[in-house]
């Protein structure tokens, strides 16, 4: 057992020895070895590279690898105790991290050793570290005077609190809400993976019986989004759709905080000298500017709206030509619905016909079959073991925080080496946070100084299909994407060779950092793709092409109104930290409405503001950032065209995309790493070419 199993640098996490009063003591004694580690820097007279910025990375690093796995654990197995425990450590560790680079001494030191002759021999990596650093300094206040650095921090400890707390909210909001019936007749249309789904619910909070079935709806998305789209019950729909508006309301709501979440980070920009807190936060990124950054939005709009109202009202004239009713506007809870019963009757295609060929299991094997033969690496699966505290390892498992968790290991295929491993935890639960992610619990390094390799350990997390009765795991589509989605970031993060960790992984500017995932979903509509992993989980048998046809040919229907809906969520969020006087303490629906006049249709109702549960930027890292989905986007439906005309499978074209992107991190700036394997800059509209958007 270790003395203290939050810091213990390992690829194998005692995860059951990873209590709340074991966290206590472990992130403080973590903050007191950071602290002391700061003072023998502050104290160097003759700066060196090991002794300075060296010596800085290492200081903090057992600090993050414990505060990330508490987060973690409150991020898929929350309790009342790992809440407690977070909010009671959290004010010290942000005290901490922010008199880092609020030190004059420590930042008097590091200039120093900036300034010395021996920086021109560093590697380029270590001498961009070098500049990276003193960027982030300036950018966290090193410059700001005494009395305003007092007041930086107090932001910053405020702002993580407040964060934190919206989170919980969405969380418990979500959890709130359950509807449960016992009449079968409210099911109709429903597909049947779904029907049970409802059912295994019920039984498993004490609802019904075997005999006597009910079914329970939650505000989980697996159990959303099969009622609005297939429910034929419209007051089943409503039913849910109102569920969902009670996400950050009431007892949790959650409109104060982020009024003070945008407060405080407006603040924070001013101080630092910039307008606003989007060009504090896009300072470094490819964007530039929010400016820049919310003109990209707006001219996606521009050029996509047309697209979007035609599509829209072709949804609504089909509703009311089926229905048989007047309908001028459509009602919230119908779009979905008729947006689906469009497609079907378009193309003959239920997107339900895909789900037996998507087992998980068979989709996890032919993925990682994919980008083996590309990227030229193999994985090696562990077994695995759920410990209660006090409980011995079986010989030859690795330790996991849930009886669903697995484990694998990565190989370079050349060398042998061990690249990495990572954990995944695929079903929702009601103690696991919504969405789907990807984050890396100890950072690698290739080797360097005559060190051997350090592997890098991440995880992926989602809230997918769960299996039923003896059925297993099947997946609708759109999980297959998020499952390559994430991989794709797993693969950025696990075939990293940077030597410093800090510019390793997915440690890039936010706006290139979903290149790597989004770039995977495009495997899951190349056909010969989808015969890697597409098998009936009964027969075994492929996917038939006629479905796969008809599969690709309905691919771009609906493709304006999604574009439409990420656009949203961008001008939402970058109106809000570019503009935020405009809209601080006013209406939370009204702010919504406002912004997004000319990105919506009417409907007979708008419903709650969805920045009331807007995770995303409230409490998950996205803030003036949420454009960066749309930006990668832009970059990655061209660097496919590269795999589309050289061969999905092919392995030089691979190879290259992993010696050029994966592979690099942040050691250079990204549009150089676009250019290395595009050899030129980036097409704009080749994402508005593969939506099908212009020709």
């Amino acid at each position: 057992m270790s003395e203290h199993p939050f810091l213990e640098d390992t690829q194998a996490i005692a995860w059951s020895q990873l209590t709340p009063a074991r966290a206590r003591t472990d992130i403080r004694l973590a903050i007191e070895q950071a602290k002391e580690a700061l003072e023998s820097i502050c104290a160097v007279e003759e700066p060196t590279y090991e002794n300075t910025f060296a010596a800085l990375e290492e200081s903090g690093a057992a600090l993050m690898r414990g505060w990330q796995r508490l987060n973690h654990l409150h991020s898929v197995m929350d309790a009342p105790e790992l809440r407690e425990v977070i909010n009671e450590l959290m004010p010290e560790v942000v005290i901490y991290s922010s008199s880092v680079t609020l030190n004059p001494q420590l930042y008097a030191v590091l200039r120093k050793a900036a300034q010395q002759a021996w920086v021109q021999e560093l590697s380029p990596v270590k001498q961009r570290f070098i500049r990276e650093t003193l960027a982030d300094f300036r950018e966290s206040g090193a410059d700001l005077p005494p009395d305003q650095k007092q007041r930086y921090a107090e932001l910053s400890a405020e702002l993580a609190q407040l964060c934190q707390q919206f989170g919980e909210n969405v969380l418990d909001s979500t959890n709130a809400w359950e509807y449960v019936t016992a009449d079968e007749a409210e099911l109709a249309g429903l597909p049947e993976s779904a029907r049970e789904d409802a059912r295994s619910s019920a039984l498993a909070k004490g609802y019904g019986s075997p005999e006597a079935p009910q079914w329970r709806f939650t505000l989980q998305m697996t159990s959303v989004m099969p009622v609005m789209s297939f429910a034929d019950n419209e007051a089943l729909r409503e039913r849910v759709w109102r569920g969902l508006c009670t996400k950050g309301t009431g007892a949790h709501d959650n409109a104060p905080l982020l009024h003070r979440i945008l407060a405080l980070r407006a603040e924070k920009a001013r101080m630092l000298g910039f307008a606003c807190y989007a060009d504090y936060a896009t300072s470094r990124r490819m964007a530039g500017s929010g400016a820049r950054a919310l003109g990209f939005i707006n001219d996606l709009h521009d050029r996509v709206k047309a697209a979007y109202l035609a599509e829209q009202e072709a949804i609504r004239r089909f509703a009311e030509e089926r229905s048989g009713e007047e309908m001028p506007v459509m009602k919230p809870w119908s779009v979905a619905y008729w947006s689906e019963k469009r497609r079907k009757a378009l193309f003959d295609f239920d997107s339900e016909e895909l789900r037996p060929y998507y087992n998980m299991q068979s989709v996890l094997d032919g993925m990682f079959s994919i980008y083996a033969g590309l990227y030229g690496i193999r994985f090696e699966e562990r077994p695995t073991a759920c410990l209660k505290e006090g409980e011995a390892l079986p010989e030859g498992a690795v330790e996991v925080w849930h009886p669903e968790v697995r484990f694998y290991e990565v190989y370079d295929d050349e060398s042998g080496e061990k690249l990495g491993a990572f954990y995944t935890d695929w079903h929702p639960r009601e103690s696991k946070r919504a969405g789907a992610w990807m984050d890396c619990l100890s950072c690698g390094q290739p080797p360097v100084d005559g060190h051997p390799r350090r592997p890098h350990l991440a995880l992926m997390c989602g809230n997918l299909s769960r299996p039923l009765g003896d059925r297993p795991a099947l997946l609708t589509h759109r999980e297959v994407e998020t499952i390559f989605h994430e991989f794709g970031h797993l693969l950025h993060q696990t075939l990293s060779d940077v030597e410093v960790r800090s510019l390793a992984g997915c440690n890039v500017a936010w706006d290139f950092v979903e290149l790597p995932s989004q770039i995977n979903e495009n495997w899951t509509w190349e056909p010969e793709a989808i015969d890697r992993y597409a098998r009936h989980w009964q027969t075994g048998a492929l996917m038939p092409a006629a479905l796969k046809e008809k599969m690709l040919a309905a691919r771009n229907c609906g493709a304006a109104s999604d574009f439409m809906r990420q656009l949203c969520f961008g001008k939402l969020d970058l109106e809000l930290h570019v503009n935020t006087p405009a809209y601080l303490n006013r209406d939370v629906e009204e702010v919504d409405r406002e912004i997004l006049a000319d990105y919506r249709v009417a409907l007979t109702e708008q419903g709650t503001s969805m920045l009331r549960a807007f995770s995303h930027i409230f409490e998950g890292g996205y803030e003036a950032g949420y454009y960066s989905y749309k930006w990668a986007e832009m970059l990655e439906a061209d660097a496919f065209r590269r795999f589309a005309t050289e061969g999905i499978f092919n392995r030089r074209t691979g190879r290259d995309f992993r010696r050029c992107i994966l592979s690099q991190g942040n050691s250079r700036p990204a549009a150089e790493l676009f250019r290395d394997f595009m050899h030129r800059d980036p097409d704009p509209e080749a994402l508005l070419r593969r939506c099908g958007i212009i020709a």
